[in-house]
């Protein structure tokens, strides 16, 4: 029986590096699709193709934004073929069926994420690389392929828009407080 082939001292190294990003590319996923089932195969899939072009990777640069750009192309991929297809969405039909609890809650997690999936696309991505992920306007702008000025502008745009969203909802919270108690 023939020995298994050992990796180089290349692949091993790059497969910890992307090992290493892993998390941070599940949660750029998340934020983009809103959805932890096509987060994971986003993840997946960029991590294959990663590890498939592993050739064009220069050590030493940065694996971070690397992948990101490679998640990020995939999922762009995915939104265009989605867009000729028809599914139920299962996660909307779920929360137009369940009602919210009486008591009162102040903002959760859930608040945030529903008020990052209604924000455009280009906005939601720069706010998840620049707010979430950590990354400078200039590596956001590089993964996004866009001017570095219109990064900021997309990143102020959407903290805007996440402020007014959430402190709408607030206000519609305790709207409808105020009106069971009457």
């Amino acid at each position: 029986m023939p020995d298994r082939i050992s990796p180089s001292a290349a692949d091993e190294g790059f497969r910890k590096e992307l090992l290493s990003v892993l998390p941070h590319l599940r949660a750029f996923a998340r934020g983009l699709s809103g959805r932890a089932d096509f987060a994971d195969d986003l993840v997946q899939e960029a991590a294959i193709k990663a590890w498939t072009a592993r050739e064009r990777y220069q050590a030493g640069t940065n694996m971070r934004a690397w992948t990101f750009a490679i998640l990020r192309n995939h999922y762009l991929s995915e939104l265009r073929r989605s867009r000729r297809q028809t599914d139920l969405d299962e996660g909307v039909v779920e929360k137009m069926l369940v009602m919210d609890a009486d008591q009162e809650a102040p903002l959760h997690l859930n608040d945030m994420e529903g008020a990052l999936q209604k924000l455009a696309p280009e906005r939601r991505e720069a706010v998840l690389l620049v707010g979430a992920s950590g990354f400078s306007y200039e590596e956001a702008a590089e993964i996004a392929g866009c001017p570095i000025g219109t990064m900021k502008s997309r990143v102020a745009r959407a903290r805007a828009d996440l402020a007014r969203m959430l402190d709408e909802d607030d206000v519609q919270q305790v709207e409808v407080r105020t009106r069971k108690a009457s």
